[in-house]
């Protein structure tokens, strides 16, 4: 079944559970709103695991430059506290790709299908379609943490209680929230020629900056500061306080908040944009 023909699938089964019912008696109602997002969920689901490499491509990549940059140099795999931190980082290296790809290219082709102007027009409004996106995405998320903390567990030295590993979790979901609205911005804003390689421009620079394939330990004073400015950094040191007991620099909450909230203000008025260019 086409990508296009499973989106058509969803609008209609959406159509079917949303528009009141026909004859004397209808008094038209709305199934819940979790009922509506569950429908997306399952279907942007079913569309994301159809392409393979699209999956393997986000768990494959930060599990490499674990196995090639961590695992060959002992006085950080064989360092509990090293191996941890470069698990946290590249944890959230892979979090990162995925929310910029699941929802820059993501939301930039699925703008492409000739069906989604109707999707849009249906009387659930963009709420459940949303939460499905956000809630897909944070399943993929978790799946590109599996290898990273398989060759973790059987090659380093690294460590976690199981408090820990459930605080660690739990940060990278929501530390993810800035990532999230950024590729929708990008998504709602861009074609998908043109969301590819702003995705790219965007996330390996945002990684390096923001030390998460190298320790922020090595960079010089004037990198250091520009690093502790950007939300990779500050969500970075957040997840390894969370994982290492290492206590993040003081500015990191608020930086990362101030981040989400401009990602967010620019996700809404790209949709806004999008949504007058399509139905005026």
């Amino acid at each position: 079944m086409s990508e296009a023909t499973s989106t058509t699938t969803t609008a209609r089964t959406e159509r079917a559970v949303t528009d009141p019912p026909a004859g004397p008696a209808a008094g038209g109602y709305t199934r819940p709103f979790l009922t509506l997002s569950w429908l997306h969920l399952k279907y942007q689901f079913l569309e994301t695991v159809r392409i393979p490499i699209a999956v393997l491509g986000n768990m494959l990549f930060p599990a490499l430059s674990m196995f090639f940059f961590v695992v060959p140099q002992p006085v950080v795999a064989d360092n509990p506290e090293f191996a941890t931190t470069a698990v946290a980082g590249l944890s959230l290296f892979a979090v990162c790709s995925a929310s910029l790809f699941t929802y820059g290219l993501g939301v930039a082709e699925d703008r492409q299908l000739p069906f989604y102007p109707f999707l849009r027009s249906l009387p659930a409004g963009p709420g459940p379609q949303m939460v499905a996106r956000v809630l897909n995405g944070g399943i993929f998320s978790l799946f590109g943490l599996l290898p990273l903390i398989l060759i973790a567990w059987l090659f380093t030295a690294a460590t976690v209680t199981p408090a820990q590993l459930l605080a660690g979790i739990g940060t990278i979901l929501a530390v993810s929230a800035p990532f999230v609205l950024l590729g929708m911005a990008i998504g709602y804003a861009l074609s998908a020629k043109a969301a590819l390689p702003v995705v790219q421009v965007v996330l390996f620079p945002m990684a390096f900056a923001g030390g998460l394939f190298l320790p922020p330990q090595m960079f010089p004073g004037w990198l250091n500061t520009i690093s502790q400015l950007t939300p990779a950094r500050a969500g970075r040191d957040l997840l390894v306080q969370a994982t290492t007991g290492a206590e993040a620099y003081a500015l990191a909450l608020p930086i990362l908040a101030g981040w989400t909230v401009l990602f967010a203000v620019l996700a809404v008025a790209a949709y806004r944009n999008d949504e007058g260019r399509r139905f005026r």
